[in-house]
């Protein structure tokens, strides 16, 4: 049986681990002790409790793998990939880094490994839909809106965090980039709100995130793209004033004699506030255009997915939209299905349409659609 170890065990890490430890010999790596236990009692898979952010311990962790699969938190994510095609093991990543992923190409085709990052919901199925179309005709614009939202408001944030919060605050603070006319165009997250409205949910904000990623080097060719982010009304402003007091600050500030990131501060008390607990019902909703000529023709394709908290199996509905992109993509390198070496973003894979047909289908045998109209 091959054998494939997860690395974090955090929520989305979880589903991950759940839903490959039936036809493989999966385990399960994280600090925390508690998260291991939780899946060790209600899987059939191993555990270890080890330190992640040592890259010596992650190397020694992953030699005797078939397949890495990297979900730890996004500042995390860059060294661990680098970590792991340095050992020579494939990769599927769902991590948030902000460095160029590219950096480690030539790495890998050294080393000889498939690597694919992003591979979560958006980016990744995102990433994956488009990278479909765009092999089958000439996109000329890409429009991606996503958001994972609870069921219940509650006010003040109307939020909450299937991620570590310091991962969401990283979409508040990092400077968004899209494409207008051909040109790069940068403005500040959380910038140029729109309302939006979304059967089954009502009305939503949207707003600037740096989501397109490696499109913007991957899809140079297409004129229009943009990415945004989903939440309900009135989360912006919020988070706007938090941002603008100081509250995400990275560099240290004195206080009697005592030195704190404002952004660690701010985490360490968001984190209860926003976290999901098992009873908290959530959502995920993308909706994703992509327009152009297609045989000479206008083609405008639009793909809509709204998804929800699994109670049967108690998975978050972001856990699932991001996990399972990533082990239906595991599945495919382990298969054989996919085995080009080198960084490949999901828009590589979803060119393929064997492996385009194969991820979609995947996803909705686990009640994840993803809907054309």
């Amino acid at each position: 049986m091959q054998k494939i170890v997860v690395l974090g065990a955090g929520m989305v890490g979880k589903a991950i681990a759940s839903d490959l430890c039936y036809d493989y010999d999966v385990t399960a790596v994280d600090i925390n002790e508690a998260a291991l236990q939780s899946l060790e009692s209600n899987f059939p898979l191993k555990i270890q409790s080890v330190d992640l952010s040592d890259s010596a311990k992650v190397k020694t962790i992953v030699k005797d793998f078939d397949l890495v699969i990297g979900a730890v938190p996004g500042f995390m994510g860059f060294q661990t990939l680098e970590t792991v095609i340095s050992a020579g093991k494939n990769i599927v990543d769902i991590s948030f880094f902000d460095d160029d992923p590219f950096k480690l190409d030539d790495l890998a085709k050294k080393k000889n490994v498939i690597a694919v990052m992003d591979c979560g919901v958006a980016p990744g199925m995102s990433n994956v839909l488009l990278g479909y179309h765009d092999a089958r005709m000439q996109v000329d614009n890409f429009e991606c809106y996503v958001g994972g939202l609870p069921v219940v408001r509650s006010l003040p944030f109307q939020y909450k965090a299937p991620f570590s919060p310091v991962d969401v605050i990283e979409e508040y603070i990092r400077p968004a980039r899209f494409v207008e006319n051909g040109n790069l165009v940068i403005r500040p997250a959380l910038s140029e709100p729109e309302l939006m409205e979304f059967r089954n949910i009502g009305t939503l904000e949207a707003f600037n995130t740096d989501g397109l990623r490696t499109l913007l080097s991957t899809m140079k060719h297409i004129p229009n793209m943009k990415e945004k982010t989903l939440r309900y009304p009135g989360h912006i402003e919020l988070m706007r004033v938090f941002r603008e007091t100081g509250f995400f600050d990275e560099a240290p500030v004195e206080i009697n004699g005592t030195s704190i990131r404002p952004i660690d501060f701010t985490t360490k008390l968001l984190f209860p506030q926003w976290k999901l607990h098992k009873d908290d019902y959530e959502f995920t909703v993308m909706k994703i255009i992509i327009s152009g000529k297609e045989d000479g023709k206008d083609a405008r394709y639009e793909y809509h997915l709204f998804d929800r908290f699994d109670p049967r199996t108690e998975t978050s509905s972001m856990a699932r939209t991001t996990g399972y992109p990533c082990t239906a993509v595991a599945r495919l390198i382990l298969e054989k299905q996919f085995a080009k070496t080198g960084i490949n973003p999901p828009e590589f894979i979803g060119a393929d349409e064997n492996c385009f047909n194969k991820i979609l289908a995947y996803q909705m045998n686990r009640n994840i659609y993803y809907r054309l109209s």
